[in-house]
């Protein structure tokens, strides 16, 4: 099971730092669930390699915005943990090279460049100090980061858990679990502790065209830990609100605004309209860490476009005509009308949402 009976952590962690000896935290290396081989095979990435670093994060080996904040972080650390630097500012340096090369690898999500500007302003406080003494203190911030997100979304999970009953069902849209974060999730968070206090609490998991997260990553963690799950195509969504299964829905975010605009997985939009059309509660669940304050809208977010090929074949085979155009967007912008609540750590903001994030990201 993902996660072992009465307890919130599971025995499967997204990501991890090993030390090379026991009790000693350098040298080391990250170690990942390479999540583009679930559900067919469990197989975990071990690597110091800053490249193989920044490669997992471009290809979704490591995904979800929680997870590719500790990624990056941990990938600092792997870059200058073997470091010849002379002097603090010396190692300083190397350390914006090497934030400023993981930062090119996934534009949307704001975690990534949260935890990488934590780490630089770590290096840049430090630089008086000797570099083995700053090379530590680097790779403890990474790990403090690693833990704190694993708090965080047991705090999301036990305020969230006040917006569900025994008994009731969830839609959620792309894979927001324990793969997409330290552990345990943020939009399923609250259903894992549903969970745990035996509820029984359904689910229904679109599959998330074009990389089928849904599928692969969200159905299988919900199986692992014995919920109900049912499988569904993006286009069944405002099917089975229709037929009144639904009764709520939730999602994470990889970056929302400071008026609650909020960036998730493409389709995330489409799965909010249908639920105000049919009176669902819509629902996103996210880490203080994923507020982008700095933006007033959704218009600002950053939106990546993904490699065409991933829509004309997918998983490797060909699906569309020779040539086509395609419009390939990873994620689109719920607007904050759409959004009944947004929960964090700090517990759940209603509308208006421009002061009850600030006040949760105090």
């Amino acid at each position: 099971m993902w996660f072992t009976a009465g307890s919130m952590k599971p025995p499967l962690r997204t990501i991890e730092w090993i030390p090379d000896r026991r009790g000693v935290v350098l040298p080391g290396r990250v170690r990942l669930i390479d999540q583009t081989k679930l559900p067919a095979k469990l197989v975990y990435l071990e690597t110091d390699d800053l490249h193989k670093i920044w490669t997992a994060i471009k290809t979704l080996q490591i995904r979800g915005a929680p997870a590719i904040g500790i990624a990056a972080a941990m990938g600092v650390v792997a870059a200058v943990q073997k470091s010849r630097a002379r002097n603090g500012a010396e190692l300083v340096a190397e350390v914006e090279r090497a934030a400023g090369y993981l930062a090119t690898s996934r534009p949307t999500a704001v975690n990534l460049f949260w935890a990488l500007a934590r780490m630089q302003r770590l290096a840049r406080a430090g630089r008086a100090r000797p570099p083995a003494e700053l090379r530590r203190r680097l790779a403890r911030a990474a790990l403090r980061i690693r833990d704190e997100d694993a708090a965080m979304c047991r705090a999301i999970g036990r305020h969230g858990i006040r917006l569900l009953r025994d008994g009731c069902t969830v839609l959620t849209h792309c894979n927001a679990g324990g793969l997409a974060t330290a552990e345990f999730g943020t939009a399923l968070a609250p259903i894992y502790t549903a969970r745990q206090r035996g509820w029984d609490v359904r689910v229904f998991a679109d599959e998330t065209r074009p990389l089928l997260q849904g599928a692969r990553l969200t159905a299988w963690e919900l199986a692992q830990a014995g919920v109900d799950v049912t499988l569904i195509c993006d286009h069944t969504a405002a099917q089975v609100m229709k037929e009144g299964r639904i009764d709520c829905v939730m999602v994470g975010a990889d970056r929302i605004a400071a008026n609650g605009d909020s960036a998730n997985k493409i389709g995330t939009y489409a799965v909010a309209l249908a639920a105000r059309a049919h009176g669902v509660p819509f629902y996103v669940l996210a880490p203080s860490s994923t507020f982008d304050l700095t933006l007033a809208s959704g218009a600002q977010i950053p939106i990546e476009e993904r490699d065409p090929r991933e829509i004309t074949h997918g998983f490797g085979r060909c699906t569309a005509p020779g040539g086509i155009k395609v419009y390939a967007p990873a994620f689109d912008v719920t607007p904050a009308r759409l959004i009944t609540a947004i929960v964090c750590e700090k517990g759940i903001c209603r509308p208006p949402f421009r002061p009850a994030l600030q006040r949760a990201a105090s």
